[in-house]
Order: C-alpha cells, then structure tokens, then sequence
C-alpha cells in the first residue's frame, strides 16, 4: 500500500472530530432520555404513595351535599389525619358505602387502552375512577352521641343540645326542618352519623336504618377528611366543617353501645 493510500485510510483529524461528536451527541440524547425516565417514574412513584397514604383526589357525582359541594366538583381528601385524630363533629368524610347504600350498578365495558389510561391517570390523582363506589358526608353524630330529630322548632339536637345548621344547610324553605324523617339514634362504638347538606336530596344516615349496619358508617370504612375543592377553579378553597357549630354539644356520658350485629 503506497503512502497516499495509508494516509487516505486513516480518519483525519476533521472526520475524527465529526465522529465523536455524533457519539456526544447521541450519548447526550440517551442520558437524557434516561433521565427524563428516572424522573417520570419518581414522579409517578411519590404520587403514587401520596395517593395510597396521603391525599386522594374525588368528584363529586351527586347533589347531596349542595351547597357545599356541587355535582362534578373536584376535591382532595387527607388520609393521614383521620388515623392519629379522632373525627370531629361537622368534619366531611368520605368513605366507602357499607352496604346497600348505594344501588347496584353495571358499568358499561371500556378497552383496555381507556382502561390503562385511567389506570395511569389515577395513579397521579389525575382521575378517580371509584368515586361512584364512594360517598361524602357531613359527620353529626361521633360514637356515644345521641342524636335525635327533631325538636319543636326543627333542629336537631345532639346529647341534648340543638344545633343550628343554618350556614351549611340547603332547605326547600328557610322554615323546614333539619329533617323530613324524625330518628332518635345513639352511635355505636367505633361508628359516625352521617348526613348530608343537601338534607331533603339525601340518602344518607337516615334513609339506611333498614340496612345491615343500621344507617351507621364504620369508622374502618371511612377514606379521609374532605379538606379542599380543587374544581372548578372559581371554586377552588378550603372546604368549612363549620365545628362552632358543635361547639356547644357535651360528650356522651355513658359509654358507646356495641356495634350492631349484621343481619
């Protein structure tokens, strides 16, 4: 091989550098491209965990709990308060129906591309595909409390004392009772009376007497404490739990019965 023919073989110093910079370039890209990976899964790991033990994200599928909540309302519910605090009368809780609250339903088949997109989506909060499996209500009755309805006026009264609910009901006439149902319940250990704001378009507490756990909701079924509205934005806030409104209301003096028996 002649000289000329060696030195055309060889890579000259121009093409050398061309080459190792197609090689920067392209490692850049994988570095990149792997650390946009890592990231996304963080990502998608702490928001998972934030969602399975924190704050769960919940629309509102009914108008039950109007004013104070609207059809297609978007909130965050804090899971992590509830297990170290004890409820609170006034407190809004979400929590899974403990039988026959709910009417059966049959959702309609979706693909399994829909399926894993809202899969995904609700692993970030972005979707929340059991909210119809759900309730939200307002706590009126904590373990021990009697709670009866209603007095000669129309309120409720809790261990004796009326509330005035006033700020956070909505009443087909500012004269209408708390209630259309009278009941007279005591709260069973480790369970809550629940009603809802919208208190006549309501099948909360009162209207589930007839079921296995006696209209009570176990504390164990309970998800968390509604806490913010995120949707729409114009009503994007701090949910009110309205406690003053309790402020009055003594503890119960004797102990919490037991825990009704299922039928």
């Amino acid at each position: 091989m002649t000289t000329e023919q060696t030195a055309a073989a060889e890579p000259t110093p121009t093409s050398r550098a061309a080459l190792n910079g197609t090689r920067d370039r392209r490692r850049g890209w994988l570095t990149f491209l792997r650390d946009v990976l890592i990231i996304v899964l963080v990502a998608v790991l702490v928001s998972f965990l934030v969602k399975s033990f924190l704050v769960r994200s919940f629309y509102i599928p009914s108008g039950s709990m109007e004013s104070t909540l609207m059809v297609n309302d978007r909130i965050l519910v804090d899971e992590i308060t509830p297990r170290f605090n004890s409820y609170e009368r006034g407190d809004i809780v979400v929590f899974r129906d403990p039988g026959g609250w709910l009417p059966v339903r049959t959702d309609p088949e979706r693909s399994f591309l829909v399926e894993g997109l809202d899969w995904a989506l609700s692993l970030v909060g972005l979707s929340a595909p059991d909210s119809d499996d759900h309730l939200v209500k307002r706590v009126i009755g904590l373990p021990g409390d009697t709670v009866v309805c209603c007095n000669d006026i129309g309120q409720i009264t809790v261990n004796g004392v009326a509330i005035d609910e006033t700020d956070y009901l909505k009443l087909p006439t500012p004269e209408s009772p708390a209630s259309a149902d009278d009941f007279d319940v005591v709260v069973p250990e480790n369970s809550l009376w629940v009603l809802g704001d919208n208190r006549y378009s309501s099948k909360d507490s009162r209207y589930n007497q007839d079921q296995p756990g006696k209209g009570f909701v176990p504390k164990d079924n309970v998800v968390g404490r509604a806490f913010l509205t995120t949707w729409p934005f114009d009503r994007f806030g701090l949910l009110d739990f309205h406690h003053e409104v309790f402020a009055g209301v003594p503890e119960p003096s004797d102990e919490p019965v037991e825990e009704p028996a299922a039928k």
